[in-house]
């Protein structure tokens, strides 16, 4: 309604916070502005929905500039996918809390956007943690579904081998994801990308062996981490680790570790894995809401729902 396409100029943030409450949902200005900065966020969201222009915060935790700074409109991929067909009777609509307006009761979305992007969140007695996925794989895998509803789950999961973090990093193969896919609940155990390379400290200075981290578990606080580590240093849990940088820039993320000449840099990757988040698990639940219903889903029927409901939107857009 404020008309703020992927082709039109950003909008402040504070106008589109002031419409929702004024509109949609009488709560706090914060909690609709915290929602709105994570759906700009790349390393928050697979595929953000929002586009943002300023400060939305970073990695390190660091807050994101006061909504009268910032500002937003829809990413193309949001336009395209959630809501082209708004206005071609697809969806229901109901009145807002004060009956002034109509709103949609679920969005037309032509991508299942739970899974793509995940989604964490707890309620009284239940959780959910869906975590995000590769947008190609999860296609391919509709497609399969679709040509064959009885798909086999194995293969389906050789389709969509495990998640795609947005922060990168590695999934370990484990029983966990199956577990996942299959029973919709499971531990997903995922590590930081580092290598060992040799470092040039400076004119006159010997070389030194050195880890170099380029990746990050998923939701693991990159100066955080820095600091836990530093800790452990200080507390002689951890030996053999000359200085600590954080050497990131634009270009991507860089934790330079140096090692003391004495050490063997296997044996310090192996304590950083064993002793620090570098290594972590991924609790997943899959569970979401079914024609109101909270179920806990296999990865199967959460495509197999999504198809469904597709089906009906695209039934209804042509009637």
């Amino acid at each position: 309604e404020l008309g703020l396409t992927p082709d039109r100029p950003f909008k402040k943030c504070a106008r589109v916070v002031g419409d929702v409450l004024g509109k949609y949902h009488p709560h706090c200005d914060q909690a609709v502005y915290d929602a709105l900065v994570r759906l700009v966020q790349d390393f928050s969201s697979k595929y953000p929905i929002l586009n943002g222009h300023g400060n939305f915060g970073s990695i390190d935790d660091d807050p994101p500039a006061a909504m009268r700074y910032t500002e937003t409109r829809l990413a193309e991929i949001s336009q395209e996918a959630i809501l082209k067909e708004i206005d071609l009777e697809t969806v229901d609509f109901s009145p807002n809390f004060d009956g002034s307006q109509q709103e949609p009761n679920v969005l037309p979305a032509q991508l299942p956007f739970l899974i793509l992007n995940g989604c964490t969140g707890i309620a009284v007695g239940m959780a959910t943690s869906i975590p995000p996925h590769n947008l190609n794989e999860i296609v391919n895998g509709l497609l399969e579904l679709i040509i064959n509803p009885n798909l086999d789950e194995e293969k389906l999961i050789k389709i969509i081998p495990g998640p795609d973090f947005p922060t990168g990093g590695e999934v370990l193969l484990s029983n966990g994801i199956n577990e996942t896919y299959l029973k919709g609940k499971g531990s997903i155990p995922m590590r930081g990308v580092a290598h060992i390379e040799e470092v040039n400290p400076g004119k006159g200075k010997h070389k030194r062996t050195g880890i170099v981290i380029t990746e990050l578990p998923y939701q693991v606080n990159k100066s955080g981490w820095i600091e836990k580590l530093a800790e452990q240093v200080n507390d002689g849990k951890i030996n053999g680790i000359a200085d600590i940088r954080d050497e990131s820039d634009r270009s991507g993320m860089r934790i330079l570790i140096e090692i003391r000449r004495d050490s063997d840099p296997n044996k310090i990757l192996k304590d950083l894995y064993r002793k620090t988040s570098l290594q972590c698990n991924y609790g997943a639940i899959m569970l979401a809401l079914v024609n109101g219903q909270p179920i806990q889903l296999s990865l199967k029927n959460l495509l197999l729902n999504f198809l469904d409901f597709r089906e009906k939107t695209i039934i209804r857009r042509t009637n």
